[in-house]
């Protein structure tokens, strides 16, 4: 039954994710994208910590984790985003629901594998500006598209305290921009479509340790690397006159632009964590990436620059009786977090930063059955209105699924 139902799932989600716009800021325009992928719902409501390898939920920050599953897991999450866009003259309101993973894993004795697809980073805006006079200039830029990552991932348990495991991905995605300009006392405008369509592959390994302390607490470590990755982007750009926003446009003529490469850089890991496993956990977790070699879709685009980039983490979850056969709330999860990122994104001479508190409950579908429901929210704020840029108070609402059950299992009656 289960199985004809994930079968059903993948397939619906498997479209809807490489058809969605999963951000509205303006920032999305650099790069590939804002990368909007924060981990499953379960780790980002505790402010992306992923220290721990949790027996009955997927973590899909180390791909080690999963050695220490013991039910076939399949997870899907999705996020409802609302953007408040400020700048020192105007500000703007925008939302966006967007499916945030997609993801299966199968323990097999020691062993363990995994597959996955997720949007890792999205293309989202609309901007624009419009003449008060006849003698004023109207423009609009507007964008879409992102990076996907289709993943496959295996892993072991090499003794009580240590796994080990590796993925590989692969990158695909298509973006679209446009910028359309309108001059005054001229019957037409002129549209340029930029589009690139983006490839490559992604190698991601993890190492996750536990061991128990005074036979009472146990005690989590983490390690992930991703080494620097190119990815490959063919570029097109046209360039049309237009009626306005909505028009296919008239004239069209296609400018040469060089394919280019964009790499993904350097990226680890490590964080550590103290606590008793299914009662409490508290944690923290540190990423650092060579942000400084990301770069830009296309040459001219100026005023733009790349640092590396780091964030900080910290969360943990509760669990008051995970057993308790009375007490429906004494066997929720109850999570929470803090996260603080310098994204490595530097506009105007200015480093775009993000900060945001997190928390969720993880609520399960009955007694005696290790699936729940996570729901969860995110409260945050990006960038700055310094140098005429945007603040962004954002607020993501998380709600993801996690069933579990036992496959290749023997039944002995019929």
């Amino acid at each position: 039954m289960i199985k004809k139902f994930l079968a059903g799932i993948v397939l619906l989600f498997s479209l809807a994710i490489t058809a969605q716009s999963g951000t509205s800021s303006p920032y999305s325009f650099y790069g590939i994208g804002d990368v909007t992928f924060k981990g499953a719902a379960e780790n980002r409501f505790m402010g992306g910590v992923a220290v721990f390898s949790d027996s009955i939920h997927l973590n899909l920050q180390n791909p080690a984790s999963i050695a220490g599953l013991r039910l076939t897991t399949f997870t899907v999450g999705g996020t409802n985003s609302r953007n408040k866009l400020v700048t020192n003259t105007q500000e703007g309101k925008a939302s966006r629901t967007s499916i945030d993973y997609l993801a299966l894993a199968l323990p097999i004795g020691k062993w363990a594998v995994s597959a996955s697809l997720l949007p890792y980073s999205s293309v989202g805006y609309r901007t624009q500006s419009l003449a008060q006079n006849v003698n004023e200039t109207s423009s609009r830029f507007e964008g879409s598209g992102g990076l996907n990552k289709a993943s496959i991932g295996t892993a072991y348990r090499l003794n009580n305290r240590w796994n080990i495991g590796a993925n590989i991905e692969y990158n695909f995605g298509e973006i679209s921009t446009s910028s359309y300009e309108f001059l005054p006392q001229i019957q037409l405008g002129s549209r340029e479509k930029n589009l690139s369509n983006i490839s490559g592959v992604t190698f991601n390994t993890g190492l996750m340790f536990q061991s128990r302390v005074n036979n009472k607490f146990d005690v989590f470590g983490s390690f992930t690397f991703t080494p620097e990755t190119k990815l490959t982007l063919q570029n097109e750009r046209t360039i049309a006159t237009v009626t306005s926003v909505n028009s296919s446009g008239t004239d069209e003529i296609k400018v040469d632009v060089p394919d280019t490469t964009v790499n993904l850089p350097t990226k680890f890991s490590f964080g550590g964590g103290f606590g008793v496993v299914r009662k409490w956990l508290i944690g923290t977790e540190i990423t650092f990436r060579k942000s400084g070699n990301l770069g830009s879709r296309f040459a001219d685009i100026n005023n733009v620059g790349y640092e590396n980039s780091q964030k900080y983490a910290v969360g943990g979850y509760f669990i008051p009786n995970y057993n308790a056969y009375n007490g429906y709330f004494k066997r929720v999860t109850y999570r929470g977090g803090l996260r603080y990122e310098k994204t490595g994104l530097v506009i105007a001479g200015k480093s775009i930063e993000d900060m945001a508190v997190t928390a969720g409950f993880g609520l399960p579908l009955g007694t005696g059955t290790f699936s729940n429901i996570n729901l969860g929210a995110e409260f945050g704020r990006k960038g700055t209105k310094a140098a005429g840029l945007v603040r962004e108070n954002y607020a993501n609402f998380t709600l993801s699924l996690s069933l579990n059950d036992r496959w290749f299992v023997k039944r002995k009656y019929d």
